[in-house]
């Protein structure tokens, strides 16, 4: 069976991003770690079952937007605190849901329920849905269902 991995990319942070995201997810394991002459090379991890390579490849690239990580959350205190720990530090809080950690990696922090609210079959309530979303920076959930239920 064919399996795809993220390959990350740091400059020589690999490790500390692997022990800062420990402190993020509460299913983060740490795999493995390849060092050469003394100095680490690859960090491999797993977070919530998905698992991650990264590289100290030097500052040759940079993280963008381009590509994030999409995690969606089933309570406003999962979001609550996947936003505080991933824009902490250095970390740049973004726009409907977005945001930068202190690597430059960016993640949507989403409710799981946003996709039923968006995708009811009313274009009305989906459209108030999108408003408020767009109107937010970190997602709360109440203020999306409040504007799906047009209060």
């Amino acid at each position: 069976m064919l399996t795809i991995t993220p390959f990350l990319w740091f400059d020589n942070q690999a490790e500390e991003a692997m022990t800062f995201y420990a402190t993020v997810f509460p299913n983060m394991k740490q795999l493995s770690v390849t060092r050469m002459g003394g100095q680490v090379m690859m960090a491999e991890f797993e977070i919530e079952g998905q698992k991650f390579m990264a590289l100290n490849g030097g500052p040759a690239y940079k993280f963008t937007e381009a590509v994030s990580f999409f995690v969606s959350c089933k309570t406003q205190h999962e979001i609550d605190t996947l936003w505080e720990k991933l824009s902490a530090d250095g970390g740049e809080p973004g726009r409907c849901g977005w945001l930068k950690d202190k690597f430059g990696l960016s993640w949507q922090i989403v409710p799981a329920a946003l996709g039923k609210l968006m995708s009811s079959g009313d274009p009305t309530k989906s459209q108030r849905v999108g408003a408020a979303l767009m109107s937010m920076n970190k997602l709360e959930i109440a203020g999306l269902q409040k504007a799906f239920d047009g209060a």
